[in-house]
């Protein structure tokens, strides 16, 4: 499965992935995951939103078990940030036929479009719109940096834009999600399982932030003259990483945009994206607030114009403490390497679908160790040993849930 998935929307300059909604690595990767579903005699299915979906037994039957994650990727991103979720539930279900396991449940895999929110800047579309955290026309209204709108893009991949929406009756027959997802961040590296479960998603959120001055030459304008916004944007970074500290939080602008974007122009424009998340949320709105202050303090003594939009936000996410707890004894009795031993359980700053769906279906997550803790980059990486742990380990938590 992974010779089969690792070419595709690879960038060879990069190495890394633009695996982005909707474009043709993405389309490839959908009709990956469509054979992969076929050859194991799956049902396959697409929802209204874009969502796959590979069935084992009746979808209409209620109460099923599903398990997945996420194909898309960042900006030349790495290689298991979401594709080792959904190749480690193929491998599960193989793992479980080869046991003799009879499903007593429904069962599906499943790959939810535009997780990353590469494209057009919105993390989870795919899973929010089937919650209902997205409306139709607030997904109407997302464009990409070339300015295509989202209708566009999914039409000419082929996909109804006004079917999208939310899915009530899809997620009502949906007993309990599991994902499987590399771990991104080292604390199963240092404490040294090679699988551990998750507790919650830490409260998260992306913030525009526009600076707006004076477009004018480079060469020509006296340094006393220029209202230059990105000298401010320069001041306000340098402030999210000071505020976060200070806080104990994290704050990260990693995206940028510039108008008119010459080298020998003052810029009239510089938008950036803030991403800050804590791990409770009076502790973000800390670290946010202390930013935009400090940004508009200096915006203010430069003559610079400043709006800050909140594009998207996400409260704590406790997981289905019953759920987690069941898989924690599902894996405790047997242990992930046969050992018997507890698994570790730990929180995550990083979203993900699970997080989204949580709040209409019991939700749970398992981590595979990542050696070095990097994630969203060519170097991202888990060792095949923990790979298969984590397909080992997914099997035993689908077998105790749906299996007899």
């Amino acid at each position: 499965m992974w010779r089969g998935l690792k070419p595709l929307g690879l960038d060879p300059g990069s190495g890394g992935y633009r695996r982005y909604a909707w474009t043709g690595a993405d389309l490839e990767c959908r009709e990956w995951f469509r054979a992969q579903a076929e050859s194991r005699g799956l049902v396959h299915e697409i929802d209204r939103n874009g969502n796959q979906w590979a069935w084992l037994g009746d979808p209409l039957a209620g109460d099923a078990v599903v398990t997945g994650s996420h194909l898309d990727s960042v900006p030349d991103g790495g290689a298991f940030d979401g594709p080792l979720g959904v190749v480690s539930s193929f491998a599960a279900l193989d793992e479980l036929r080869s046991r003799g396991a009879e499903f007593t449940r429904p069962f599906a895999v499943t790959n939810f479009g535009d997780e990353e929110g590469a494209r057009f800047g919105l993390a989870c579309v795919g899973s929010r719109l089937a919650a209902g955290q997205l409306t139709r026309q607030d997904a109407h209204r997302l464009r990409d940096g070339d300015g295509v709108p989202l209708p566009r893009a999914m039409e000419a991949a082929g996909h109804d834009p006004d079917a999208i929406g939310p899915d009530p009756e899809r997620l009502a027959r949906i007993g309990a999600f599991v994902e499987l997802h590399v771990e991104q961040g080292r604390a199963l590296d240092l404490s040294g399982d090679p699988v551990g479960i998750a507790s919650a998603i830490w409260p998260h959120g992306r913030w525009r932030f526009d600076f707006r001055g004076e477009a004018n030459h480079a060469g020509t304008t006296r340094l006393t003259d220029r209202r230059d916004p990105m000298l401010t944007y320069a001041e306000t970074v340098l402030a999210a990483r000071r505020e976060a500290e200070l806080a104990g939080g994290l704050a990260t602008f990693g995206k940028i945009a510039v108008e008119p974007n010459g080298v020998n122009a003052i810029p009239s424009l510089v938008r950036g994206w803030l991403d800050s998340r804590a791990a409770d949320q009076a502790t973000l709105d800390a670290v946010v607030t202390a930013v935009e202050r400090a940004a508009r303090e200096h915006a203010e003594r430069a003559g610079i114009d400043l709006d800050v939009v909140r594009e998207s936000f996400t409260a704590v996410v406790e997981f289905q403490h019953a759920l987690r707890d069941e898989i924690g004894r599902i894996l405790g009795g047997r242990g992930t390497e046969g050992t018997g031993q507890a698994v570790p359980v730990l929180g995550t700053g990083a979203g993900h679908d699970a997080g989204i769906l949580s709040a209409s279906v019991p939700t749970a997550m398992l981590f595979v160790r990542n050696p070095t803790g990097i994630s969203h980059s060519p170097a991202e990486h888990a060792a095949e040993d923990d790979c298969v742990a984590g397909v080992r380990a997914l099997a035993d938590v689908l077998e105790g849930l749906a299996c007899s």
